[in-house]
């Protein structure tokens, strides 16, 4: 890892995690939730600003435009410094981790987040697209089969540094995807407990949309102009 780092922009470096950190840390469920439907979405559903309980609380293109602005941020940092500095091969998953960690701690938040799993995506996307894509299917087939799309999240998130590990990545780079997946995990811990007592949502048997009354809050907004 020293080598790693013994570059000449190692001063920046710094700078550009901090960055990443930040980038991670912007909220765009809570905001989208705000200016779309005028409604905290930390207080509807789950109470995740993730695309999932976006989806859920307020329609699924809502959901996929946050899944969207999620992965990039997630994307965008890692994909531009493996541009800029190529000969660091451990700094795209330095990056990746700084930009997970801003989403599940946002300091716009009070150092509370989401879950992290568009993010996560984000960045695999970025490092590895041809094990992403793997990890994607998964997700998919597990979802499919059990109906729960915090299962497939987890269990995929887990799949990608063994796919790093089998295609012969670095240490650094399966140890900090493993950072990343045991992040993810220790963010789904209520759906675990959900899950273990029989009380989880299930995809396709979700309920209401939305807790408030009146149902769909974009809908009842746009009504109530």
């Amino acid at each position: 890892m020293t080598e790693d780092l013994s570059t000449p922009f190692q001063g920046l470096w710094l700078l550009y995690f901090l960055g990443a950190f930040l980038l991670g840390a912007i909220p765009f469920g809570k905001i989208i939730g705000r200016f779309i439907a005028g409604m905290d979405i930390a207080r509807h559903g789950s109470g995740n600003i993730g695309a999932s309980n976006v989806a859920r609380t307020m329609g699924v293109k809502w959901g996929l435009l946050t899944l969207f602005l999620d992965a990039l941020k997630g994307f965008f940092p890692v994909f531009l410094f493996a541009r800029l500095i190529p000969e660091a091969p451990l700094g795209p998953s330095i990056v990746g981790l700084c930009a997970l960690l801003g989403h599940q701690f946002s300091p716009f938040l009070r150092f509370r987040g989401g879950k992290g799993v568009s993010t996560a995506l984000g960045v695999y996307l970025a490092i590895a697209p041809g094990l992403c894509v793997v990890g994607l299917a998964l997700f998919v087939m597990i979802v499919y089969i059990w109906d729960f799309i915090s299962l497939g999240s987890m269990i995929s998130a887990c799949s990608i540094p063994l796919l790093l590990l089998a295609s012969g990545r670095p240490g650094g780079v399966v140890a900090a995807a493993a950072i990343m997946a045991i992040l993810v995990c220790i963010k789904h811990r209520d759906n675990i407990r959900r899950m273990a007592t029989g009380r989880e949502n299930q995809w396709r048997k979700k309920g209401p949309r939305s807790e408030s009354p009146g149902g769909d809050p974009v809908h009842h907004r746009n009504r109530s102009k």
